[in-house]
Parts: C-alpha cells; structure tokens; sequence
C-alpha cells in the first residue's frame, strides 16, 4: 500500500457491492483491505492498521455487529461506518448505540458513501501516521507491529491504544503535552467535565513496558502541572 494514503478496511458480503465499494474507493485514492467473510473481517478488524471500517452487520462467519463489538474494546476511537438494507432499523439503532460513527442504507450512491467516509474522518481524533519506529538506547519501539524490542533480545507487546498515545508523544517530542490534548487526540474525547486517571495509568504502564524507571523517567518525562513529554532523542522527529 502506497505511504500516505489512508485505508479503508471493507467488510461486505455481496460481491457487486464490495466491488463497486473498492473501485469507487480507489479511484478516489484511498487504499483497501476488503473481505466478504465475517470472521475475516474480524480478523483484519483488530489486527490491521487502517483509518477507518465499512461493516456490513449480515455476514456470513460472524455478524457485524459483533466485530463491532471487537472493534471497540480493542480500538475505541477507530472510526466505523455501518452499511444496512432497509428495514434494519433495529439492527442501525443497534450498531450507533455499540459506537458507529454513522451507518449507509441500501442501495447507496457511491458519492453519498465517499462524503460520510470524508466526513468521519473529518471530525475522527487525529492519529499521526508518519512515524513508523522510535529508535531509543538498547531498544526499538516498532509502532506498526505494535512492539517494543531490545537488543540484544527481548520484546514486549504494545496495545493499540499504547502505540497511539506513544505515537502522538514521539511526534511532538520536546513538547509537553496537557491530559485534556490527550483526551482529545488519541481518546476522542471532550476534556471539558471529565475527571480520569486513565492518561496517567497508560503512561504508567507504557514507562514499565519501555523499562522507564518511574522515579525517574528518562523517555515519557512528567510536566509538572502540564502534563507529558517525551524525550528527544536520535529517532525523534
């Protein structure tokens, strides 16, 4: 797939509509991962780096509401839109309330479909995607493969939501950055009224994985009364 360009996972079981969706996306300059099995789809759902998922919710293997159901506890902000025959209200009602961000009725038009994918990017929390690796003393944090290795050997597994908010310290590294951009950037969350530790544990959990001595952090560093920063370091950018 071509660097830079953004990825739709596309999961639809009836062959003329996936073919259709992926032309149609191509030709816009989006890059595709696509299947017309469920548990394929679920698979690549969870596994699989791209920007944004078109669920079909009747699939054979396993039903999209349930891959939705897999794509939030893994990948809480992924940005999902539902595909649904008429007559599937319950099953559209069903999907917005396991997180999509919109759905599409059948039969659609292929630019109704391109501008709620546009728009769901739009407004989805930014995830940098130009940074790939972190070189760092005696390791190497591979943010694709969502790993942490050490030389000589050793390696720790990164969660996605880990390697997201590892990836959005190292692009801003030098600078620090408050819990309410965190909340924003990698959470998609309005920091406003919110009260939560969960920056503070991931960053907890991020600084043992990268054998980062809390008393005394040399990589994730604490901003006292701001919050983050990482590092500069040879692989920052």
């Amino acid at each position: 797939m071509a660097a830079g360009r953004r990825v739709v996972l596309t999961v639809e079981d009836d062959a003329a509509i996936r073919r259709g969706i992926v032309d149609a996306l191509q030709y816009s300059g989006y890059d595709v991962l696509e299947t017309g099995d469920g548990k394929v789809g679920a698979q690549l759902a969870t596994t699989s780096r791209y920007d944004i998922a078109l669920l079909d919710l009747v699939l054979p293997g396993k039903g999209g509401l349930e891959i939705l159901k897999e794509i939030r506890l893994s990948r809480p902000t992924q940005p999902v839109i539902i595909l649904t025959a008429r007559g599937e209200e319950n099953d559209r009602i069903a999907g917005l309330k396991l997180g999509a961000d919109d759905y599409v009725v059948k039969p659609f038009s292929v630019r109704e479909l391109l501008a709620r994918v546009e728009a769901v990017l739009r407004r989805s929390p930014e995830r940098p995607a130009d940074l790939h690796t972190v070189e760092l003393p005696g390791c190497t944090i591979d943010l694709d493969r969502l790993e942490v290795r050490f030389a000589p050997d050793g390696r720790v597994e990164l969660s996605e939501r880990e390697a997201e908010l590892l990836r959005y310290l190292a692009v801003n590294a030098g600078r620090a950055i408050s819990r309410d951009e965190l909340l924003q950037r990698v959470w998609g969350l309005d920091p406003q009224g919110v009260t939560t530790r969960t920056i503070d544990m991931h960053v907890t959990r991020l600084r043992e994985k990268l054998r980062d001595n809390s008393a005394d952090p040399r990589i994730v560093l604490t901003v006292r009364g701001k919050g983050y920063m990482f590092a500069r370091t040879n692989g920052s950018p």
